[in-house]
């Protein structure tokens, strides 16, 4: 399988026969219909599913809906949040929440929980398994809030973490958000997934325009014989 950065929480996932988009916010163009969704991915044949883990702008963009115009082999997937939003209507879907389950002869998408809203996606698929976290993250903000918040945060993310790694405690590829925007420890999300679930391929998202500063998580995650890539150039991609 080959994953290809779009731009900030998205990503494709290009398997044998069929092909899978996270998170779409705007393609790898700054053009509003150029790049490489538009470009290559609505022509590769195969089906394609469109994920979207909440209704948050910089992860669900309503423009995806117009795709099933150019391809009519798409299967949408999306957080029930987006429809409870109004973001969209109940036949454009198959909406999901945490602890469902979306199967079919290609794949099987199973929804964890969220420490913001909507959910995070654990994908099984030709023998692997994928996970994208959404907006799952230890979300302390530790140098605005105070320790009851930073605690109280902390909490809530582990309890969703020992909620997936009951269920699946290896993966082949995850997908996490490492936002410099958090300040002081901002990696100890991170940190704490990969303690507690085996990872292959680590890859970070959700860091805007501040790559450099994700690079530092690197050793840790090599530490604990993790492969760690940083994709910041969009259509940039890693075999896994």
């Amino acid at each position: 399988m080959r994953l290809v950065y779009i731009y900030h929480s998205g990503f494709a996932i290009l398997a044998e026969g069929f092909s899978i988009v996270i998170d779409y916010y705007r393609d790898t163009s700054n053009d509003f219909d150029e790049g490489y969704v538009h470009d290559y991915l609505l022509h590769r044949p195969g089906k394609l599913y469109v994920l979207s883990s909440h209704f948050h702008p910089d992860h669900f963009n309503p423009e995806v809906l117009k795709w099933k115009e150019q391809k009519e082999d798409i299967q949408y997937i999306f957080s029930k949040d987006i429809l409870k939003r109004r973001r969209a209507k109940a036949d454009d879907a198959f909406y999901i929440q945490k602890g469902e389950v979306y199967q079919d002869d290609n794949l099987t998408i199973k929804a964890f929980g969220s420490t913001d809203v909507g959910v995070s996606f654990l994908i099984k698929a030709q023998e692997r398994i994928i996970f994208h976290a959404g907006d799952l993250n230890n979300w302390h903000w530790k140098d605005e809030s105070t320790p009851v918040e930073a605690e109280e945060a902390e909490k809530h993310y582990l309890q969703e973490l020992d909620i997936i790694a009951k269920d699946t405690d290896k993966m082949d590829l995850v997908m996490f958000p490492v936002d410099p925007r958090l300040g002081t420890d901002f990696m100890r999300g991170a940190q704490q997934f990969i303690d507690r679930i085996q990872t292959d391929v680590f890859v970070p998202m959700h860091f805007w325009e501040r790559p450099a500063e994700v690079e530092v998580f690197a050793p840790y995650a090599e530490s604990k014989g993790v492969r760690y890539v940083l994709l910041s150039v969009c259509g940039e991609g890693t075999d896994f």
